[in-house]
C-alpha cells in the first residue's frame, strides 16, 4: 500500500468512529429533548457513519493498480460513491424539510426541553465537525480524493447543522416555540446545498471535465519547450489522485528522429514539475515548415527511401527548380533494378516539392558489404605519404599531413588520411583542395580505389 493510500484509509477510519459516536449523543439528546432540529441532525450524523464506511471501502477499491479491464485504474470508484453520497444527502433533506412543514403546520407532537445534555452534544459535535472538516479538506486536497472530499462536505454541513440546532434551541428556551422547527428548515436547505455542491463536482469527475484553466497553462508550458512547433491537442481526464492526459505536438520533419524522444522526455519533464499529479502521454508528429529550403526538402526525401544521395544541386531555370543529384546504390542490383529505384525517389521528389519540378540523378554503385582487408607494407604506405604530402604543399591550401592509414583488400588500396586547414576557409575551397590532392595522388598510385582526405583546424601538433 503506498503511503497516500494508507493515509486516506486512516482519514476514512478516524471518520467511522468520529461519525458513529456523535449520532449515538445527537440521537439521544434530541430524543430527550424532543427536539426536531437536532433528531433531524442524528439522521444526518448516521447517514454520514454510513457514507463514510461507503468512502473508506471505495477508497480501498480505488487504490488498486491498473489492470486488463481497468486500464486507466480505479480512481473513479470515489467518484462513484460520492455520487451515491450526493443522492443520500438529497433524500435527508427532503425528510426533514416535510417533517419541520408538518410541524410548522400545527402537528408538532410534544414541546421541546432542552437541558443540558443536549447543549452539551451540541457544543462537542461542532467542535468534533470542525476539526474532522478542516483535517480531511487538507487530506482531500493533497491527496485528490473525490471521496474525502464528499465526506469533508458532510462534516461542514454537520457543523453548520449543529449550529442552527443550537441557535434554534436557544430560541426556544427564550419562548420562539417555532425556533426548533425553524432550525430544521435551515438544516435541511443546508443539506441540500451541500448535496448540490458535491454532485456538481462529483458528475464533473465522472464525465471528465478537465480542470479549469489547467489545458491553458499545459499549452504555454509546452509552447516554450524548443523544438516544439504546435500543440495539436490536449484532452485532460480527471481519475482519483490522478488527472491522465493525451497530448499531441507537432515537431519539424527536418528534426533528426533520434531527437525526436529527447524533446517529448524535456515536455513530460515540464509538465512533471508543473502538474506532479498528472500521468501524460506525449504523441509527437512530424510538421512540414514555411522556411524549409527545397535541399532540406529532397535530403528529407532520400533519407524517408533510405538512400544516400551526395552532389545535390538546385538550380532556378525560368523560374522552375531543377534537381541534379548522385544516388548511391547496391553495387550487386541490375542496372534495371537500380532505374527503377532512382525512378521512384524522382517521383518522390516531384510530389514534394512540385509536379512541374526537373530531376535528373546519377547512380552510382554502393558496396554494402565490410571489406576484409590488411595494413599495406610499410613502404607502400611511406610512399602514398609522401605523395599525399607533395601534392598538398604544392596547392598551398592543405599542411601538415598526418595519420595515414592505408588498408589492401582484393579490389585494391583505400586510403585514409588527417591534414590542417585554415579554418575561416569554406568549405568549397577545402573540398577543392583535397579533392585535387585526392586525383593527384590516385595518378601516382592506380591501385587506390578510395581515398579519403580529413581536413581539420590546426592543432597542437603530437
Amino acid at each position: 500500500m503506498t503511503e497516500v493510500a494508507q493515509l486516506k484509509e486512516q482519514a476514512a477510519l478516524a471518520s467511522i468512529m468520529a461519525s458513529a459516536l456523535l449520532t449515538f449523543g445527537k440521537l439521544i439528546a434530541g430524543l430527550l429533548s424532543g427536539s426536531l432540529a437536532l433528531i433531524s441532525e442524528a439522521a444526518h450524523s448516521l447517514l454520514d457513519t454510513g457514507a463514510t464506511v461507503i468512502t473508506y471501502y471505495a477508497i480501498k477499491a480505488a487504490g488498486r493498480p491498473a489492470d486488463d479491464e481497468h486500464h486507466y485504474g480505479h480512481g473513479k470508484i470515489e467518484a462513484v460513491a460520492a455520487l451515491g453520497e450526493t443522492g443520500l444527502l438529497f433524500v435527508l433533506a427532503a425528510f426533514v424539510l416535510v417533517e419541520a412543514i408538518r410541524r410548522l403546520g400545527g402537528h408538532a407532537s410534544k414541546p421541546v426541553d432542552a437541558n443540558w445534555l443536549t447543549y452539551g452534544v451540541l457544543v462537542v459535535a461542532i467542535s468534533v465537525d470542525l476539526v474532522r472538516w478542516l483535517s480531511l479538506s487538507k487530506i482531500a486536497k493533497e491527496t485528490n480524493s473525490d471521496a474525502l472530499a464528499a465526506d469533508a462536505l458532510h462534516f461542514s454541513s454537520d457543523m453548520v447543522g449543529s449550529i442552527l440546532v443550537l441557535l434554534g434551541l436557544i430560541a426556544t428556551q427564550f419562548g420562539f416555540q417555532q425556533g426548533d422547527t425553524l432550525a430544521a428548515i435551515g438544516v435541511a436547505l443546508f443539506i441540500a446545498i451541500a448535496g448540490y455542491r458535491l454532485g456538481r463536482k462529483t458528475i464533473d469527475t465522472l464525465v471528465d471535465v478537465a480542470p479549469p484553466g489547467m489545458a491553458d497553462h499545459i499549452r504555454k508550458i509546452i509552447t516554450a519547450i524548443p523544438h516544439v512547433v504546435a500543440i495539436d491537442s490536449i484532452r485532460l481526464r480527471p481519475a482519483g489522485m490522478h488527472i491522465f492526459g493525451e497530448v499531441v505536438i507537432a515537431v519539424p520533419r527536418t528534426h533528426p528522429l533520434e531527437k525526436v524522444p529527447a524533446i517529448k522526455e524535456a515536455v513530460t519533464a515540464a509538465l512533471a514539475q508543473a502538474y506532479p499529479e498528472l500521468i501524460a502521454t506525449i504523441t509527437a508528429n512530424p510538421r512540414a515548415l514555411d522556411e524549409e529550403t527545397v535541399i532540406e526538402r529532397v535530403l528529407l526525401t532520400a533519407a524517408r527511401r533510405g538512400l544516400p544521395i551526395h552532389h545535390l544541386t538546385i538550380q532556378e531555370i525560368n523560374g522552375s527548380k531543377s534537381v541534379s543529384l548522385d544516388i548511391e546504390i547496391d553495387g550487386r542490383l541490375t542496372h534495371g533494378e537500380a532505374h527503377e529505384t532512382a525512378t521512384q525517389l524522382e517521383v518522390a521528389i516531384r510530389d514534394e516539392i512540385g509536379k512541374d519540378i526537373e530531376v535528373e540523378t546519377h547512380i552510382e554503385p554502393l558496396d554494402p558489404a565490410e571489406l576484409a582487408g590488411k595494413d599495406a607494407d610499410t613502404k607502400t604506405v611511406q610512399d602514398i605519404t609522401a605523395s599525399i604530402a607533395r601534392h598538398a604543399q604544392s596547392g598551398a591550401i592543405l599542411s601538415y599531413v598526418h595519420d595515414v592509414r592505408v588498408r589492401a583488400h582484393p579490389s585494391g588500396l583505400v586510403v585514409n588520411y588527417h591534414c590542417w586547414v585554415d579554418p575561416q576557409l569554406s568549405v568549397d575551397a577545402v573540398h577543392s583542395a583535397v579533392d585535387a590532392v585526392d586525383r593527384r595522388v590516385r595518378r601516382d598510385f592506380t591501385q587506390i580505389t578510395r581515398i579519403v582526405g580529413h581536413a581539420e583546424p590546426p592543432q597542437q601538433e603530437p
